[in-house]
């Protein structure tokens, strides 16, 4: 099937910076491919927003299996036969946990969601715009404050973040023959259900613990809208979009 709209894929789209993002983009008119663990999250994602179904297809996916992604891009091919922008958002994290006591099962559930996923998510997205007529789309990856310092006993997350930067520089350059953009949006304290914690504080790195300020989810949305509108030969590399006052600028 060909699609008369463009056509973006968002993981993590049951919840979060994800729900949001997925409704922004059928809100502006795109196609959107919803992929996350739980389909009944996915389903209220698409309801929420009232949009018409024929625009959108919840795939529950687990971007920890090569299968579940081959997957999740086949049926996007199937249903709206191209991809344009995909939003590798999805990632876990863990509670506050001291680095000596980490687990090699968490490190390594981390990593597998937070950068092996969106390494596979970007190598299927590759190969199908590079063969898609007209080719190319964009790619734009969730990178988090995280991506520049951490927090305290953050080391799996803040890892992953960090190795995220490398990726999204390695795929900008790799999809540039090929009209694949690709750039890097580093969000700081968005106002979601995650968020809430920041609400009552968080634990910094001088020892204290802080009430972090937060933002509205729609500015992150908007944000990603502006980057995902942009014509194929102009790309943002990194966006940072923060609580103005949240400990930043200075953290440490």
């Amino acid at each position: 099937m060909e699609s008369p709209q463009k056509v973006a894929l968002v993981t993590g789209a049951g919840s979060g910076i994800g729900r949001a993002t997925a409704q922004g983009l059928l809100a502006a008119g795109y196609a959107v491919v919803l992929a996350g663990r739980r389909p009944e999250a996915l389903a209220a994602t698409v309801q929420e927003v009232g949009a018409p179904a024929a625009r959108a297809l919840c795939v529950p996916t687990d971007l920890t299996l090569p299968d579940s992604v081959q997957n999740l891009f086949a049926r996007t091919r199937e249903t709206f036969g191209r991809l344009d922008l995909l939003f590798n958002n999805a990632g876990i994290n863990l509670p506050s946990v001291p680095l000596e006591d980490l687990s090699l099962a968490q490190w390594q559930a981390v990593l597998a969601t937070n950068l092996t996923g969106v390494f596979l998510c970007t190598q299927a997205a590759f190969r199908l715009m590079k063969a898609q007529q007209p080719r190319g789309g964009r790619i734009i990856n969730n990178g988090s404050i995280s991506a520049h310092v951490p927090r305290p006993h953050s080391a799996p997350y803040t890892a992953a973040k960090h190795a995220i930067t490398g990726l999204t520089k390695s795929t900008a350059l790799d999809g540039r023959p090929f009209d694949i953009a690709c750039g890097q949006i580093d969000i700081g304290n968005a106002d979601t259900a995650l968020a809430g914690q920041m609400k009552r504080g968080v634990p910094q790195a001088d020892g204290s613990t802080a009430i972090e300020p937060t933002i509205d989810v729609k500015h992150v949305v908007d944000a990603v809208l502006y980057m995902a509108g942009l014509p194929l030969d102009a790309n943002v590399p990194t966006l940072t979009v923060m609580a103005t006052r949240m400990p930043y600028i200075g953290r440490g």
